[in-house]
């Protein structure tokens, strides 16, 4: 049996996916999806939403004085201090009104495509497991990300790119690492697969010696026999489909990543717009537009990293224990004129229309500073029972919030949404029912929502 390059593509694809469709059902969205793919930028460490999407004025009237309550706060340094304002000033923005602060006064020029909530909750206050359950909806590892299951759930448009695909910040992984991009116990073509910058932003996509094309070839034939012949001996074993499905993506890559990750020929103005020419903020930019470039080649998935390693000081990452204005200051340099150029060129290059972005932290932070006594300290602590995140594009309702924390920001006060509320409905928007979204693992059919989660409906266009 003699297969050239062209049929080991097809040969090993076609097995991985029709070992796909005989286990999952095909990739059909469940109705009329809004969004074709989506893009996440996720914030490492816990923004502060009093200091950017959450106007709290009563907060600032009551500068330096006690918090009040009479119930001891629950926080993850046990340090309440007075209550703090704002380090940015809150402005209505665009023709909705909505508020931003001056923290992203880039992001606030696009704030009439954003639809922010203002009421989401997390499980927990320590960064490792909040951030796991951002992503795949439990505390602990092994359970499949978001990017995952669309993945398993929908594939992707390309046959030469991953249906998921990971930038991580320059400076490093966030905490957790890879556990945060796992496919879990789904398929291993599930997983999300890093790129990194530089010239070769996949490892070990190439071989390290160059390898004579006929030799190549015959030996990409041989595999593939040895490959269908363990396949017919284990009956069509979905894993084994599955790995070979793998492989075969990774041979096609070394031609499509290049090609994708090649920016060069992109317009200078347009590099300029995303802050390519500031070393602030280079990296961001760069990723945001390798990200615009995966979504319009067919990948599903794209997630955008700001922040690295929570540990050190400075902090590369938005956990402003120290000074909000400082970390949060510098932190917001980097990503705010990258994010909002993304917004720009989608809409300008007519995909925000079937674009979902999302913009998320794993939790948010205190009103009051963390500090010891009655001491008006600069930094705030870990807040998991009120913060912001928002939306945009495809099929989400515009220039408004949703939601609201008490007067000063600590408690969710109105319309709470949880994780898993959050993920129902951003499958929602890409034509899937997260309750029809299952893979049974361990005698259990699992999904993203675990036996939670409601569509928010309001923040639907």
């Amino acid at each position: 049996m003699h297969l050239d390059r062209r049929d080991f593509f097809w040969s090993a694809s076609a097995l991985g996916a029709m070992a796909a469709l005989h286990q999952f059902g095909g990739a059909k969205p469940h109705h009329s999806p809004k969004a074709k793919r989506a893009i996440q930028i996720s914030l490492v460490g816990g923004m502060s939403h009093i200091d950017s999407f959450d106007h709290k004025p009563e907060l600032t009237k009551r500068h330096g004085k006690p918090l009040g309550s009479d119930t001891k706060p629950d926080v993850f340094f046990g340090q309440v201090g007075l209550l703090r304002k704002p380090d940015w000033e809150f402005k209505q923005r665009g023709k909705s009104g909505l508020w931003v602060s001056e923290l992203f006064p880039h992001i606030a020029g696009v704030a009439d495509e954003l639809t922010v909530i203002n009421s989401m909750t997390a499980d927990s206050a320590n960064h490792t497991p909040a951030l796991f359950v951002q992503n795949s909806g439990f505390q602990f590892n092994g359970y499949p990300a978001l990017g995952s299951w669309l993945s398993y759930g929908l594939g992707s448009e390309a046959d030469d790119l991953p249906a998921f695909v990971v930038l991580p910040d320059g400076r490093g992984e966030a905490n957790g690492a890879a556990s945060n991009w796992s496919n879990g116990f789904l398929p291993a073509q599930h997983q999300g697969v890093v790129f990194r910058g530089g010239d070769s932003p996949v490892r070990d996509l190439f071989p390290e010696k160059a390898i004579p094309a006929g030799e190549e070839k015959d030996s990409r034939a041989a595999l593939e026999k040895l490959n269908q012949m363990h396949l017919e001996r284990s009956g069509s074993e979905g894993a084994l489909a599955a790995r070979m499905q793998s492989y075969a993506l990774a041979a096609k890559m070394q031609l499509a990543v290049p090609a994708v990750a090649d920016l060069s020929k992109e317009p200078a103005k347009l590099k300029t717009q995303y802050g390519f020419d500031d070393a602030k903020t280079a990296d961001c930019a760069r990723r945001c537009l390798l990200a615009r470039r995966l979504l319009e080649k067919g990948v599903r998935f794209v997630q955008v990293y700001s922040g690295g390693p929570i540990a050190g000081s400075p902090r590369t990452s938005w956990d402003a224990h120290e000074s909000v204005k400082d970390n949060h200051g510098a932190e917001a340099a980097r990503i705010d004129q990258p994010i909002a150029a993304l917004i720009q060129d989608l809409k300008q290059k007519d995909m925000l229309k079937d674009t979902l972005v999302i913009f998320t932290t794993e939790f948010g932070r205190t009103p009051f500073a963390q500090s010891a006594g009655n001491v008006v300290g600069t930094g705030r602590d870990h807040n998991k029972y009120g913060f912001s995140c928002w939306l945009a594009g495809a099929g989400c309702k515009p220039g408004t919030a949703f939601g609201a924390t008490d007067e000063i920001g600590w408690k969710v006060a109105e319309h709470p949404v949880a994780w898993y509320d959050f993920h129902a409905t951003v499958l929602h928007l890409l034509g899937i029912d997260h309750e029809k979204l299952t893979y049974y693992h361990n005698g259990i059919n699992r999904r993203l929502t675990n036996v939670h989660g409601e569509v928010v409906k309001d923040v639907l266009a």
